[in-house]
């Protein structure tokens, strides 16, 4: 399919209507066969469950045009295990693990013109997402629900180049004790809205959660996971049952292993620990790693020894490493990559 007439290089990150979207629903205890639409609106009854108790689940992952020409996507398969858990949480219906990796083949084919060509530094985003849909009044789950995926072309997270951020150590929690933290739902990420432009309204551009239960270990940001390295090069990932499974950071956990030979583990992070490590990242799927380079609990600063100027050393690597496998210039793993055309 020939590319779109669109300025790939000054593309930002929002939202940019492209012309199909999957859509399935489920009614009567079954999802209907779904298919491609060019209807980009979603019509609802005013009482449906997502609008009166936030009954919605989302995923996000992106296609990239590889170095060779394929149009692939990166692990979907783990984005379809996730949506499966969140929906069970949630008490909504599973839509099929092989139904989803369909779907967003079908819905990243049928808008192939969209995918940004190699080498521009844009990549089309794709967003799963399911709702209950139908009316409810009283405080239980939908009876029916419509599973979506759309597309939309962004730009690099870093224009201009990566620069470390400073974050702070929030007085919010971003989860609460056997909660929801742990699965991809939208009301997660309203309970951060508040405290991340709080944040920017105090001069920082993250939020450092810390575990809700004693609040002395370390959890993750609105929308990303932790990654730290050690002065000895050891890469280390915050444990708990109240933060997101990453993809990207259970990615980067495997190549810091497999392909750097670096001594990488998961595990508690106590705060008092920051300032011991040399550097700091936060990673998902828009920025990969978005580097730290300063800390702020309250009083104290930390700042990384990795500093403000761009990313550690080990960061670097792990960065380089996991975007080359996503575009095609190292070999991945078996299973990483999905060739979609």
């Amino acid at each position: 399919m020939e590319k779109k007439n669109i300025d790939w290089s000054n593309l930002g990150f929002g939202y940019m209507k492209t012309d199909y979207r999957y859509v399935s629903n489920f009614k009567d205890g079954a999802w209907d066969e779904g298919g491609l639409t060019t209807d980009e609106t979603v019509v609802i009854n005013e009482c449906a469950g997502v609008l009166q108790y936030a009954q919605t689940i989302f995923e996000g992952l992106k296609a990239y045009t590889t170095e060779d020409g394929h149009i692939v996507s990166f692990r979907p398969d783990l984005n379809a295990e996730r949506m499966e858990n969140s929906a069970k949480r949630l008490e909504m219906p599973v839509f099929p693990k092989e139904r989803f990796i369909e779907a967003v083949r079908e819905t990243v084919k049928a808008n192939a013109g969209y995918v940004p060509p190699f080498g521009s530094g844009a990549t089309l985003y794709i967003r799963p997402y399911m709702f209950g849909s139908n009316p409810v009044i009283g405080v239980k789950p939908a009876d029916e629900y419509q599973f979506r995926v759309f597309t939309t072309p962004v730009g690099p997270y870093f224009k201009g180049g990566v620069k470390p951020i400073t974050i702070r150590v929030s007085d919010f929690d971003r989860a609460a004790p056997h909660g929801t933290g742990n699965i991809k739902a939208g009301l997660n990420y309203a309970m951060s809205l508040y405290a991340i432009m709080d944040a920017h309204r105090q001069g920082f551009d993250e939020n450092m959660y810390l575990d809700p239960g004693t609040r002395t270990k370390v959890e993750e940001t609105g929308g990303a996971n932790f990654l730290f390295v050690t002065k000895d090069g050891k890469v280390v990932t915050p444990k708990s049952d109240s933060i997101l499974p990453s993809i990207t950071r259970r990615s980067l956990i495997y190549v810091a292993k497999e392909y750097l030979g670096l001594e990488a583990e998961e595990r508690e992070v106590y705060v008092d620990e920051l300032k011991d490590f040399a550097e700091c990242g936060l990673c998902g799927t828009a920025a990969v790693i978005s580097p730290v380079g300063k800390i702020v609990d309250h009083s104290k600063e930390i700042c990384l020894p990795s500093g403000m100027a761009e990313m550690g050393p080990v960061t670097k690597k792990l960065y380089d490493t996991l975007t080359g496998i996503q575009m095609g210039r190292i070999e991945a793993p078996k299973g990483w990559i999905e060739v979609i055309e």
